[in-house]
């Protein structure tokens, strides 16, 4: 999919790979099908679906880059490239070969999945006058109202997951959404892991992001 000055893939689940300026970052590489390689790798956290070591060195090549929490470090560690670790928490900001960073909290409001004291992370990355924001595994939390105010006056993508179980479901990613209010919200995190939904769900997402107002759209896996 082309969008103003990237172009985003969806490899399924919370992966996607995002090329702007001839440069390809992932987030989450999690049963790719793809072998390009990657300038900058992004790791919301350490769980196997997110931080999945088999993708990571597929894609990894002398001279990426790989931001990552600090859980996911002794993943990383066994890659056998040189390749430079910045390890992130909440709500910082680092600018990386011309695309800059700011780290979004990624947590359960009540579930013991992800917990806060955790420090996980979306991304909410600037690609020229793109934003792309990825929320990473979590529920509708109150850090999301301020995201709005970041979006305001550019194109802007809201990733976010919508399986239930362990993660916001449909009702509560739509309230992300309104939230949020990107130009446009794409649904992930369902169909390829056990108790994380179907693209039923997705559908559900899309139409009631739709009676709201809200643009929302299914990306095919590529």
């Amino acid at each position: 999919m082309k969008i103003q000055d990237i172009e985003l893939k969806w490899w399924g689940h919370s992966s996607f790979s995002i090329k702007y300026k001839n440069k390809i970052s992932y987030i989450d590489p999690f049963q790719l099908s793809s072998s390009e390689k990657a300038d900058i790798i992004f790791i919301t956290h350490s769980h196997y679906d997110h931080c999945s070591l088999q993708d990571i060195e597929k894609i990894a090549k002398d001279g990426t880059t790989i931001v990552c929490t600090a859980d996911s470090q002794s993943k990383i560690n066994r890659i056998n490239k040189k390749i430079e670790i910045i390890l992130v928490e909440p709500n910082k900001e680092i600018d990386i070969k011309d695309i800059k960073v700011r780290t979004i909290p990624a947590y359960n409001n009540s579930k013991p999945f992800h917990s806060k004291s955790e420090y996980w992370v979306g991304y909410l990355i600037q690609f020229g006058d793109t934003l792309v924001y990825h929320a990473g595994d979590t529920d509708f939390i109150k850090e999301m109202q301020e995201i709005s105010k970041q979006l305001a006056g550019k194109y802007s993508i809201a990733l976010l997951p919508i399986g239930g179980t362990y993660i916001m479901n449909v009702d509560e990613a739509v309230k992300a959404a309104v939230a949020i209010n990107a130009s446009l919200s794409i649904p992930m995190h369902y169909g390829s892991v056990p108790d994380t939904g179907t693209k039923s769900n997705a559908e559900k997402f899309v139409n009631l992001c739709g009676e709201k107002g809200l643009n929302a759209q299914i990306m095919e896996k590529s």
